[in-house]
């Protein structure tokens, strides 16, 4: 079942990115809340990332599954003190949005990994409830993570407001291409823009987005994804 669900989900990927005239952009499965057991079978069927919400529950997975070679994103807000685990445990962190953060993770990184890839976590709507920076603290931040050697500056991640009404969300991510647009002339190593969910993602592949993170429609309703 979960391969079948990976394959319809990578078509409906191309039909989308096709349809539009855009590059396919890769697919992250939401593994948060989801057993290894559940992530072992997605690989086995082809998945190599997988991004989750919680460091702590993360580290458990990341451990039982160590000999599997995948790619994990931290795709949940980081607290300051768990920077440490963090920088070492995953590939990615998609949700920096806070400049104490930086030196934190490039001074945890270890010189034993590759630089830890990097997205700026934007709060496109300005969402009391939600993370992420104000769009104009982009470039200050931006700054930062490329001047650290043990950090790589990737592009910008977002979850823009739910609104029941699609075009509401298209014209959050059309702001994002914009954003990203912006950051790819300042530096040139920028090169991924993640946004889009289950429920959503033709409108955020339409609007430009490289990786979209994926959950329920790869692993089914269960679970808080």
């Amino acid at each position: 079942m979960l391969a079948q669900r990976l394959n319809a989900t990578l078509q409906s990927l191309e039909n989308a990115a096709i349809g539009e005239g855009r590059p396919v952009p890769r697919l992250l499965a939401v593994s948060k809340t989801r057993t290894a057991m559940e992530i072992a079978a997605l690989a086995v069927a082809g998945q190599h990332a997988f991004g989750e919400n919680y460091v702590q529950e993360a580290h458990a997975k990341i451990r039982e599954l160590a000999t599997q070679n995948l790619e994990w994103h931290l795709i949940g807000h980081l607290q300051s003190n768990k920077a440490e685990l963090a920088a070492n445990l995953f590939d990615w962190v998609q949700t920096v949005d806070r400049i104490k953060l930086v030196p934190a993770l490039a001074g945890f990184r270890s010189p034993d990994r590759a630089p830890l890839n990097v997205l700026i976590q934007v709060n496109i709507d300005d969402e009391a409830s939600k993370h992420g920076c104000d769009p104009r603290a982009i470039a200050g931040l931006a700054a930062a993570i490329a001047a650290e050697p043990r950090l790589a500056l990737r592009g910008l991640m977002a979850i823009p407001a739910p609104h029941p009404e699609l075009e509401m969300r298209r014209a959050a991510y059309r702001r994002m291409a914009g954003l990203f647009a912006d950051l790819t002339m300042r530096h040139q190593q920028v090169d991924t823009l993640s946004m889009g969910m289950s429920d959503d993602f033709p409108l955020a592949v339409a609007e430009g987005a490289t990786m979209v993170r994926i959950g329920t429609a790869l692993f089914g309703p269960r679970g808080r994804e």
